[in-house]
């Protein structure tokens, strides 16, 4: 069963995914949510990426350190540790945002890091803005292409992790509803 922002969550959560593609906000709610129930948060990207973008060799290991902590929250991404993340979270918390909304946020995070060189993990910057036409997988252009891909994957893990409980968020106002509303109620 998918919650709704509305909707009273069953029981508190202690360990957290939030899901939707890339440039939907996951690390800036997650930060939002760790706060809001007094858990750690872990970035999965710093997790993952090494130096030149190389995904770095303890990644899975550091995953699994991770989740045996007893609370915390993090993304739901990289196919190669997403169904053990699953396994141990108790809820899901879906950004299932307009891909428009998804869209404009991620080419405006992208530009401005890019321009400023924001280093983003373990010395990466972000690519010159011209890969975007080169690069397939270009930030900009997964997040266009992935969109679609998150209905089954949610939908999977829902059949596959029934312990799993799911919040479905349609958009930043119903974001902020839940952290202000279900998720706060829990902590009263």
């Amino acid at each position: 069963m998918v919650l709704s922002s509305r909707d009273p969550l069953p029981r508190e959560p202690r360990r957290i995914l939030v899901a939707g593609t890339s440039g939907s906000g996951k690390s800036t709610l997650a930060r939002r949510i760790a706060g809001a129930v007094g858990v750690p948060y872990e970035e999965l990207d710093a997790l993952r990426h090494g130096p030149d973008w190389q995904p770095r060799a303890t990644f899975a290991l550091d995953v699994e350190a991770l989740i045996a902590q007893p609370a915390w929250v993090t993304e739901w991404q990289y196919p190669e540790v997403r169904q053990r993340l699953a396994q141990r979270a108790d809820l899901l918390v879906w950004l299932d945002f307009p891909r428009a909304v998804v869209m404009s946020r991620v080419v405006r995070r992208t530009v401005a890091r890019r321009l400023n060189r924001t280093e983003l993990w373990n010395g990466n910057v972000e690519a010159p803005l011209r890969t975007m036409f080169t690069d397939r997988d270009h930030i900009i252009r997964w997040a266009w292409r992935t969109h679609a891909t998150w209905r089954s994957m949610v939908a999977d893990a829902e059949v596959r992790h029934p312990h799993l409980m799911v919040v479905r968020l349609g958009g930043p106002a119903q974001a902020d509803d839940w952290i202000n509303g279900p998720l706060a109620d829990m902590r009263r």
